[in-house]
């Protein structure tokens, strides 16, 4: 299909060019023709204004030989005026006045001075028939006749081309004789012509059937010159005077117009070369920006994230279906419309038009995004993260702004289920906590249980004995109150271990650092005493409250004890040693908006391979553990805004570290959520 397409375009540009070239060949072709008609014609010209000169000439000549017999003279003065005129007139060579009769008796004579003797070499009588047919043609005329023209040998091997005119001479009406001029054809040719006309020309007589008479002058490769002919026709004989000149050596282009036309012919071939160059450039163009179009619009067509364009108006100039589907509105319904949005809930409709004024005012929300509602048409509202950018044209200006809009619903039922399944994996831990502690808390309400029997069964026994002196009132309080605290000690091991097992919702509330360790501190005591290690508690009661989800923050609390002290197996390090201490702090951070909280343990410390893994979910170093409890400590923390961190301590050992923020600038902080239009 393409090549169908192509081909007439490029047929047509073929044709073009074919005319173009041929328009250029004939047009220099007949610029060469015209030049060489117009050399040609002014040749033929110049041939007859020199055929016009030679006639002219002659008849002058006939009127200066009249002249000799205007008196009658004798002939040796004849012969004197004779001689004048041919020194005169070069081209005749011979001036003879003959008496009347068919023998022509010479009565005087006249050699030029300029050659020897022409008849000197060969006789006179010779020419007889030549000058007996000009003569006889001269009486039947009643004027000048000339002869045929005749080759006359000369010494040493030279001659010349001559022809005979002769002029009958009368007196008082009678014949009285003829004048007899011989004339040099050579002579007539360098003579009687205009020498401007010759130069740099050939110019020869020539008789009837081509052969050459007399030359002046001749051209080299006559094959290739021009040639022009003109009849002399003299009375009694026709004499053909044959002129030649060089053709003119003609270029590519003839003349000057030609030349420029040619140019003009050579440049719209160059600009029409041109033209097709770009032309062929600008398809290609057209072509990869069609195929950049195409796949700009299929990416933006697989897009799951919509894309929305507006001018500086807030008017909607482009949506991709991305977006489309997200607000369950066509293109066709969104491009053109401005504020306030069609997607906007309508209770939150005067919000976004101060926020959207606030923008469009110069002052743009953060690149990293932020928070909005949609509402689409079926009245379902989808929270939205909206990413926003100026769009910015070629010139470098500001035409309008670009927004990349993200679903965030599944991203919130995600976070759901993954708190629901964190709230269930925390009650899981919660419960073997409590498992793996039962045989320890058994012990110690054993303690306190012991005591209270103990004192109960004195007192009854001391009350049972009849003989007994009364018990003082003193000491039957001591025992109630001794009995009391063991129950009330008993009763907090209990109710601090039920709390920790019973699950709740999150609910962050202002505790205060030392209730969120008191809390655990009964179930670490039992660890402690049981594995021989000393419990450092240093709170500061002075510092603020923390705003958090009390039940979490106290499972981390006991997640972190319970691997310190696991981290401290008995004998490493050994009693005398001074570090069998676990040590649980509150302290003031470098920021004053957070409460840090530390959880140093004197054991082995961690390995580079364990620090790597170390919170990875499922990865643990313990033989019953299932690698769930630092990663839940994290996650925790995280969601507080904070994070877990560990660092070695000396001589040995580690401290897990992490914030919490202030109550009162995390309450600050609070309220209704960033939206935005």
């Amino acid at each position: 299909m393409a090549f169908q397409v192509k081909s007439p375009r490029w047929l047509l540009w073929a044709v073009l060019l074919l005319l173009v070239g041929m328009l250029l060949t004939v047009l220099v072709f007949l610029a060469a023709e015209y030049e060489e008609a117009s050399d040609q014609a002014e040749l033929d010209q110049d041939a007859a204004a020199l055929a016009s000169d030679i006639r002219s000439a002659l008849l002058r000549n006939v009127q200066t030989l009249q002249s000799l017999h205007v008196t009658p003279l004798a002939p040796e003065a004849w012969t004197a005026r004779a001689s004048g005129v041919l020194s005169l007139h070069r081209e005749l060579v011979r001036i003879e006045w003959r008496a009347a009769g068919r023998d022509g008796r010479i009565l005087a004579q006249a050699d030029t001075p300029y050659l020897r003797p022409v008849f000197g070499f060969m006789p006179r009588t010779q020419t007889q028939p030549e000058v007996r047919l000009a003569c006889d043609n001269a009486q039947r005329l009643s004027g000048p006749a000339y002869s045929r023209s005749y080759f006359w040998p000369m010494r040493e091997g030279t001659g010349m081309e001559l022809i005979e005119m002769c002029l009958p001479l009368f007196q008082a009406g009678e014949p009285a004789g003829a004048l007899v001029a011989t004339y040099s054809l050579g002579g007539l040719l360098s003579e009687l012509t205009n020498r401007d006309l010759l130069r740099n020309r050939g110019l020869a007589f020539n008789d009837a059937d081509g052969t050459r008479l007399a030359v002046l002058s001749s051209l080299q490769g006559g094959r290739r010159n021009l040639r022009s002919v003109a009849v002399l026709d003299l009375p009694g004989h026709t004499l053909i005077l044959q002129l030649e000149a060089q053709r003119r050596a003609l270029g590519l282009f003839p003349n000057v117009l030609t030349a420029v036309v040619g140019a003009l012919c050579l440049a719209l071939l160059a600009v029409l070369a041109l033209l097709g160059r770009d032309i062929r450039r600008r398809q290609r163009a057209e072509q990869d920006l069609a195929e950049a179009l195409a796949f700009r619009k299929a990416m933006e067509d697989s897009l799951v994230t919509g894309l929305r364009a507006r001018d500086m108006n807030g008017r909607i100039t482009y949506v991709n279906p991305a977006f489309c589907q997200l607000v369950g509105r066509t293109s066709e319904e969104l491009v053109g419309t401005g504020l306030p949005a069609p997607w906007w809930p309508p209770d939150l409709v005067d919000e976004y038009q101060q926020r959207q004024a606030v923008r469009l005012a110069g002052k743009t929300l953060p690149r990293e995004g932020f928070e909005s509602v949609f509402q689409r048409t079926d009245g379902t509202r989808v929270p939205v993260l909206i990413i926003e950018a100026p769009l910015i044209d070629a010139q470098g200006q500001q035409t309008g702004y670009m927004s990349a809009v993200l679903d965030l619903t599944e991203q919130r039922r995600v976070e759901d289920l993954n708190r629901a399944s964190q709230e269930r994996l925390q009650a899981t831990a919660r419960l073997a906590t409590v498992g793996e502690m039962a045989s320890l808390i058994s012990h110690e309400l054993n303690q306190p249980l012991a005591a209270i029997a103990s004192y109960a069964n004195g007192t009854l026994n001391m009350l049972s004995d009849d003989g007994a002196e009364p018990l003082p009132p003193a000491d039957l309080r001591r025992v109630i109150e001794r009995i009391a605290e063991q129950a009330d000690r008993a009763g907090r091991v209990i109710k601090s271990v039920a709390d920790f097992v019973r699950r709740r919702d999150q609910v962050r509330e202002a505790v205060a650092p030392i209730s969120l360790v008191s809390a655990i501190q009964p179930l670490l005591v039992l660890q402690a005493k049981k594995d021989g290690i000393r419990l450092q508690v240093a709170v500061d009661p002075a510092l603020p409250a923390v705003q958090c989800d009390r039940t979490m923050i106290e499972q981390v609390l006991l997640n972190l004890a319970r691997n310190g002290m696991q981290a401290m197996p008995p004998g490493d390090p050994p009693m005398d040693s001074g570090l069998r201490r676990l040590r649980i702090a509150a302290v003031s951070d470098a920021d004053p908006a957070w409460v840090a909280f530390e959880v140093t343990d004197h054991g082995q410390g961690l390995s580079d391979e364990v620090r790597q893994h170390l919170g990875t979910p499922f990865f643990t170093t313990k033989a019953e553990g299932m690698g769930l409890g630092l990663s839940l400590c994290r996650t925790v923390i995280e969601q507080h805004g904070s994070g877990l961190s560990f660092e070695p301590v000396a001589p040995r050992g580690t401290c897990f570290r992490f914030r919490l923020p202030v109550a009162a600038v995390a309450s600050g902080g609070q309220g209704s959520p960033i939206i935005a239009p």
